[in-house]
């Protein structure tokens, strides 16, 4: 049988206090969130904007409900970070929106905002320069 002599005990607790105030360190970091300037639309779960038979799944299989605060993005921004459930908050909006959605090929350097089966606010919105803040994973 081995017994832990003081020294090792010592050596011991100085590793695991190290690595508990590691790990601490690493959650309370705050988010870190990159800008980027885009041109932003808007969309409908509506049948005419998007796949026939299916207009609320997302390209990642997503569910949109109206009122869901979801944007899609163009493609070339996925390969910047913004993935799958991307936090990213819209100069001049409310709240913080996750990326469900992605663009058709042709768009690039756009995001496209949900809202919902409201036709009307996504006509008034039209397209639009903004600044987006997102967050880096």
């Amino acid at each position: 049988m081995t017994l832990i002599t003081p020294f090792h005990r010592f050596h011991l607790w100085l590793f695991l206090s190290f690595a508990l105030l590691s790990s601490v360190y690493v959650m309370a970091q705050p988010p870190r969130w990159d800008t980027l300037e885009v041109k932003a639309s808007a969309y409908n779960s509506v049948t005419a904007q998007t796949k026939p038979n299916d207009a609320t799944t997302a390209a990642w299989g997503d569910q949109l409900v109206p009122g869901m605060k979801a944007i899609a993005v163009s493609r070339d921004l996925i390969a910047l970070g913004l993935t799958h459930n991307t936090r990213v908050k819209i100069e001049g909006m409310e709240g913080v929106f996750l990326v469900k959605d992605k663009m058709h090929p042709r768009w690039t350097q756009k995001i496209d905002i949900y809202m919902g089966e409201d036709i009307q606010k996504a006509l008034i919105w039209g397209v639009r320069p903004v600044k987006i803040f997102y967050e880096v994973k």
